[in-house]
């Protein structure tokens, strides 16, 4: 899932602007995420979608058992990103953000990625989320399986209300995530290691980010038109974003990812810059040595992981995977390109600068 965006007001900030964009500094609440929200109304609406999001989260999670409600709420209270909320209260600006099913459909967006998070960490085996203990840690991997089930119900029961197409994107978009998660678990098999990362990327992070955008514009009154490009935009800016950590991963010299640089080097994770380094056919002795410091999987030996991320840093894998990002971001801003030029896709489009400059 994306990680590293985060809306709440008193969370990690992210990283500055460059080229003459704003920076986090004059961006607000949305600081962190670098959305550039230049008009006063569409930023007051936005933020006052959120907050009603907030409060129906904590609602629409709540149980007849303590059990259940205090371990449903875990993660809905450690805060952390409301990046899919924020694409729904967005896309529905496009239309009337008023509109009474607006804020039921960001929850039901919201509530699907809060419930994959708690079967990731069981899948995983995480003891943290958000910084604090993970609910498999605190409860039990069967009590945390189990309430991401129950997450997963409170969705489907709060869609219903929103009618039949509502249950079934929300149902189709679950699809994917499950495909996504199972072609992670299997691994690439017969396919291109890189084509397949990309895959499992769109499957689990790019299919629930365009939903959120599709249904902001389907309950606000959008035109047809206009939905299907805030889909498309979705789409492909959630791909970005997660492709934009994995490079924060590795170029970062500080906590500018929400986690210590090479973390994922250092557990084994195939990210992007790695897959190229070791798809690449480079003979120079640097990227050489680095195929074979990373052909021997998880670093777990501090001396190989601080050379494999210094090399890393310097290697023409890190520079490709950069262009990889950048070019995921020109797509996404050409997605926009039905919808009027107006305050709200201008915020859609500073999303695209600050992912492309995040890891410049």
């Amino acid at each position: 899932m994306v990680e590293g965006v985060v809306i709440p007001a008193g969370e990690r900030s992210g990283a500055t602007g460059s080229g003459g964009r704003r920076g986090p500094e004059s961006t607000g609440q949305f600081g962190a995420l670098g959305l550039h929200l230049a008009d006063p109304h569409v930023e007051a609406s936005v933020l006052g979608l959120l907050e009603r999001v907030e409060s129906e989260l904590r609602a629409s999670v709540a149980s007849a058992d303590p059990l259940v409600t205090e371990a449903a709420r875990h993660l809905v209270e450690a805060g952390g990103k409301r990046f899919r909320p924020l694409l729904v209260a967005l896309g529905a600006q496009f239309g009337d953000p008023s509109g009474a099913q607006v804020v039921p459909a960001a929850v039901v967006m919201e509530l699907t990625h809060l419930a994959t998070l708690y079967h990731d960490d069981v899948m995983d085996e995480a003891a943290v989320r958000r910084g604090a203990p993970s609910a498999n840690s605190r409860w039990t991997n069967s009590v945390a399986i189990l309430v991401g089930d129950y997450l997963f119900a409170r969705a489907a029961d709060i869609a219903a209300d929103l009618g039949p197409e509502a249950v079934r994107l929300q149902a189709r978009t679950f699809a994917r995530l499950v495909h996504g998660q199972i072609a992670e678990t299997v691994g690439p098999r017969d396919t291109d290691p890189v084509a397949h990362y990309l895959h499992v990327i769109a499957e689990k992070t790019g299919s629930l980010i365009a939903t959120s955008a599709r249904f902001g514009g389907m309950f606000g009154g959008a035109s047809a038109e206009h939905i299907e490009a805030l889909a498309g935009y979705g789409e492909i800016i959630g791909v970005a974003f997660q492709l934009s950590d994995d490079l924060l991963d590795i170029a970062s010299e500080s906590v500018q990812s929400g986690k210590t640089p090479g973390t994922d080097l250092r557990e084994g994770v195939p990210t992007l810059p790695v897959l190229y380094a070791l798809a690449g056919d480079d003979s120079d002795a640097a990227s050489v040595r680095l195929r074979e410091i990373l052909a021997t999987g998880p670093l777990v030996d501090d001396a190989l992981h601080a050379e494999a991320l210094g090399l890393l840093r310097e290697s023409p894998a890190l520079k490709r995977a950069r262009e990889t990002v950048r070019s995921y971001a020109e797509d996404a801003r050409a997605q926009l390109a039905p919808l009027p030029d107006d305050p709200a896709r201008r915020a859609l489009e500073s999303l695209c600068d600050y992912i492309a400059d995040r890891t410049s």
